[in-house]
């Protein structure tokens, strides 16, 4: 029995002779059945391209975003910490100004004492004035631990620089971000290599690199106070060593994140940072004139 065929006649444009293929039906349908199983292997492959490069997309912009909700994240935990400290902050002053205010009150009594009658005070009375002097008492020890338990040349006494002010304590605009932000410490702006002195008496905490501080010497003066002296170029002190008040432990330095060499100093009690400006200037009675002239010596 004869095989069906197709005939493929190929006729040549010069010569004019015929040429006839044969090509069976079964040859044919294979040729066919390969090219459509082609056509949906490219399909498959460019439609799992496309998946996939769908996904990639949409990983990326899942990451983005997270990224994006981490950074507003440590911003947001940034504030609450600064928040914190100022909250921190004014409870210690809030503390000092009750206590001062509250044995005022009860050691002069009121202005109009004419009109009392018996000055002397009852058993209840005199129980009741003895718990309000020794909580205001333990207070007072929480608040400025150095007050009574630590020598003169063991508190913070003197400026560690000579220099000009350039940022204050409290709330400022962040030189980076532009954004509010708390400033835990003051800047004291001085030529690159200007010897910082230890401020008081103590033990060195710490003398290394701390992130955004720079090169930072931490001194410990006891009862809970330590200076923070940060931006440093040069350490020349050791963690453990003594120090003692106007000792040389660095020098003026642009280390960390700051925009020109100055020196980032701090006051912390218990860990909470207190306004060095004040701290210092209030025992000197300079507080006034540094106010006007913006310089510190």
């Amino acid at each position: 029995m004869r095989q069906e065929y197709f005939v493929v006649v190929l006729a040549h444009s010069l010569r004019g002779r015929l040429r006839r293929i044969h090509i069976p039906h079964q040859a044919v349908y294979a040729i066919l059945g390969l090219a459509l199983l082609g056509c949906f292997s490219v399909f498959g492959f460019v439609a799992s391209y496309a998946r996939m490069a769908w996904k990639v997309a949409n990983y990326n912009a899942l990451r983005r975003e997270a990224d994006t909700l981490r950074t507003r994240y440590q911003n947001l935990q940034k504030v609450v910490n600064q928040t914190d400290q100022q909250l921190a902050s004014l409870e210690i002053y809030a503390q000092e100004v009750s206590i001062a205010y509250g044995i005022k009150q009860k050691l002069e009594g009121p202005s109009d004492i004419s009109g009392e009658g018996k000055l002397t005070p009852s058993f209840a009375e005199s129980v009741e004035e003895y718990d309000f002097l020794r909580s205001a008492n333990a207070m007072e020890l929480h608040s400025d631990r150095t007050r009574w338990i630590q020598p003169a040349s063991a508190r913070p006494s003197i400026w560690p620089v000579a220099g000009r002010l350039t940022g204050a304590f409290g709330g400022r605009m962040d030189p980076f971000s532009g954004e509010g932000a708390f400033h835990t410490g003051v800047d004291i702006s001085a030529p690159p290599g200007t010897p910082v002195r230890a401020t008081a008496d103590g033990v060195v905490q710490a003398a290394s690199w701390e992130g955004g501080y720079g090169l930072m010497v931490t001194v410990d003066h006891g009862g809970g106070v330590h200076t923070n002296y940060a931006h440093l170029s040069r350490s020349f002190v050791q963690t453990g060593q003594a120090v003692r008040l106007g000792q040389i432990v660095g020098e003026v330095g642009a280390t960390g994140r700051t925009t020109a060499p100055h020196l980032h100093y701090e006051v912390r009690i218990g860990g909470v940072p207190v306004n060095p400006y004040s701290y210092h200037l209030a025992k000197s009675g300079l507080y006034q004139q540094a106010a006007r002239n913006e310089f510190l010596f």
